[in-house]
């Protein structure tokens, strides 16, 4: 009989199939993951037909929401004063002079709102002003 002591062989684990599992999670949650910008004020766009602006351009969005409220890229102004919306669009409009001024306007917002909005803007130096619509 051959009693010999056979060498045991350490024990190895392999990291491979728990990365390719790992990559297949990475790619699967970016596939099925929507990347579209919502916003959190809550508007209704009014009807139209038109051209669609580039998205990879930078904007400076203005909200008016259907009480009048402005909010400029997200952010509640303190007042629906006038001054408080012309300060604040000087401060952005500073920082870049070509950049383009988008105007999501609630479909129920008054659309005194709505001219004040473009008299500022104008007086201002906005030469690239649009409004926000969605298809009927």
């Amino acid at each position: 009989m051959n009693f010999r002591n056979k060498k045991k062989q350490p024990l190895e684990v392999s990291l491979t199939p728990m990365i390719d599992v790992v990559f297949l999670l990475l790619i699967f949650f970016m596939v099925t993951t929507t990347f579209s910008k919502e916003t959190s004020i809550k508007i209704q766009l009014p009807q139209a037909e038109g051209q669609a602006i580039e998205a990879d351009t930078k904007v400076l969005t203005l909200t008016i929401d259907k009480s009048g409220q402005f909010f400029i890229n997200d952010r509640a102004l303190q007042d629906k004063s006038l001054a408080t919306l012309n300060s604040e669009l000087n401060t952005a409009f500073g920082m870049n002079k070509q950049m383009p001024l988008v105007i999501n306007a609630d479909a129920n917002a008054p659309v005194q709102a709505a001219i004040s909005v473009l008299d500022v803007a104008n007086h201002i130096g906005f030469r690239n002003i649009s409004f926000t619509t969605q298809k009927e």
